[in-house]
């Protein structure tokens, strides 16, 4: 029997089970904003626990598009994320990475090394297709020159995670 507040091995990996992550980076980009709140409603509509991970500037836009919360559950910083998925404290079943520059391209390749379910990484902006050929990691991987307009990204992204139906 287990005492109060220790969780067995088969409810941890029950909790972590349906965790999704969303890793974004620098907000340059404007389609980025829109993506990460879009796909943040579908994540939370298929009955994911959401945590997006960003930088300082990238959460407090997101925090700001969302007052009431209705998209954003958890927000957390990118450092402190990458290591807690080093130290296996955070074990979510999807991760979507958005990418538009290089260090968007080193952070990705760090989570798949961390992580190995599935990684769908979405490269966009105006260096998205030189950028898709210096990731190096198994992924599932959506291109777009999207800087501006998320409607090319956003169908490819619904194809890719089964939403376009809805």
């Amino acid at each position: 029997m287990l005492s109060q507040g220790v969780a067995s091995r088969g409810e941890l990996m029950e909790k972590t089970a349906n965790e999704a992550l969303i890793v974004l980076g620098c907000p340059e980009v404007p389609v980025q904003q829109a993506l990460a709140l879009y796909a943040a409603d579908r994540l939370n509509d298929d009955g994911y626990t959401l945590t997006i991970a960003g930088n300082p500037s990238v959460l407090n836009l997101l925090r700001i598009s969302d007052p009431k919360k209705m998209y954003l559950r958890e927000l957390v910083e990118l450092e402190k994320c990458i290591d807690e998925l080093s130290q296996e404290m955070r074990r979510p079943a999807l991760v979507l990475a958005f990418i538009h520059n290089d260090a968007g391209i080193s952070y990705a390749s760090t989570i798949r090394f961390l992580f190995h379910g599935r990684l769908v990484v979405l490269i966009f902006g105006r260096n998205a297709e030189a950028l898709s050929g210096d990731l190096d990691c198994s992924c599932d991987l959506i291109t777009e020159l999207a800087v501006h307009n998320p409607g090319k990204l956003r169908r490819k992204l619904d194809l890719m995670m089964g939403w376009e139906k809805r």
